[in-house]
Order: structure tokens, then sequence, then C-alpha cells
């Protein structure tokens, strides 16, 4: 997936999605930022996503495949992957420990 710029409206979206971070540290892993996007968004949020950073559903889609596990709740990770065409959805990532 191709960079997300940090513009004006990029900025907002992140400072309302990845509060937590800076909104240039949180657009630098784009998977990771559509993953929060994918469970938290707003409608209005993802269209300014598919607006201003050309979010795909190509994207979308990769963001699903490589998901950081811990991120995506089941009830999104049900709606994405079924917007998406995938039904029934694949397992939610999980942690591997040790």
């Amino acid at each position: 997936m191709k960079p997300i710029p940090l513009t004006p409206e990029t900025e907002a979206l992140a400072r309302r999605l990845i509060w937590f971070e800076e909104p240039a540290e949180a657009l630098a892993d784009p998977i990771r930022f559509v993953a929060y996007a994918l469970e938290s968004a707003t409608h209005e949020d993802m269209q300014a996503l598919r607006d201003h950073a050309a979010l795909t559903d190509a994207n979308i889609r990769e963001t699903l495949d490589a998901a950081p596990p811990g991120i995506i709740r089941p009830r999104s990770w049900a709606y994405w992957n079924a917007k998406m065409g995938r039904y029934p959805p694949p397992p939610l990532p999980t942690r591997r420990l040790g």
C-alpha cells in the first residue's frame, strides 16, 4: 500500500482515529492506520480517506490480509470482510507469544 500523505484532512483523521500518537507517526504505517480506520472510522471518515488518501477496495483487502492483531474487533472484521466479498470471513488475526 502506498504511504498516506500528511495533509490537513489526513492529519485530522489521524488525530481522531489514533489519538494516542502524533499524526505523522500514525500515518507512517498505512496498514496499521487503515486497520484502526476499519475499526472506528465513521462513514464520513472512510469517505475522506477514499478522497484524500486514495484508499481503494484493494487497499482494504490488503489491510485485512495483514492487519495487526488486536485492532479490529469481531463485528468490524465480519463487516469489512463481507463488504469486500469474503464470506464467511477468515479468522481474526491472533497474537503469537513465544
